[in-house]
């Protein structure tokens, strides 16, 4: 099961330190562990559950915005603008990787973080050790195509904080409560259709 899926920065924003990742969309899927990391015997307050889950989020950004600039600063390649209409070149140039997550950091067991960076956005699933590495890829794959191609998220002014919950339908979609599916060509042409038709409500 998907622990998680994110869209942040990968690239340093004026407003931001140089190791600093924004979070601009996040959604956690499985069970609420916080009871047991904060040693409560009492359950947490949904505000003590948010903030957890808020951290783990802003650590895992923050690895894997570290792991793209060390890829990038190792491969020597320079970012390049992209013009309106060039979207589909930037998804074929995309960088991607897998960063570990070892226990506690930040979550209670050890985790895989599949990450693609567009550009100056990156997207990240994070997976339990079980999961199937290469359907995660594909996963994530077309996630980002979809958000790429029909939230125009590299645009100049494009805020994913506003598209939310266009975000939300594409994983109900493609994860739904947070579930690998194996994509097949018929359920990926009638996905295309349905996303085509709710994007332009």
């Amino acid at each position: 099961m998907v622990r998680c899926f994110l869209i942040h920065t990968v690239c340093g924003l004026s407003a931001l330190g140089p190791g600093d990742s924004r979070v601009l969309y996040s959604r956690v899927f499985g069970p609420n562990e916080s009871e047991a990391e904060l040693n409560q015997t009492q359950e947490p307050s949904p505000e003590e559950s948010r903030l957890l889950q808020r951290e783990r989020v802003a650590v895992v950004a923050r690895q894997v915005r570290s792991a793209v600039s060390l890829f990038r600063d190792a491969s020597g390649r320079q970012l390049v603008e992209v013009v309106p209409g060039e979207e589909a070149l930037a998804l074929q140039e995309a960088d991607s990787g897998v960063v570990r997550l070892r226990m506690g950091q930040p979550f209670p067991g050890e985790m895989s973080a599949l990450w693609l960076s567009v550009l100056n956005v990156g997207f990240t699933l994070v997976c339990e050790p079980h999961d199937n590495l290469l359907l995660a890829e594909g996963t994530l794959r077309t996630l980002a195509r979809l958000c790429v191609e029909h939230l125009h998220m590299l645009g100049q002014g494009s805020e994913i904080l506003l598209k939310s919950n266009r975000v939300d339908f594409l994983l109900s979609r493609l994860l739904p409560h947070g579930q690998l599916l194996f994509l097949n060509h018929r359920f990926a042409q009638s996905l295309e259709k349905e996303v085509a038709a709710y994007m332009i409500k």
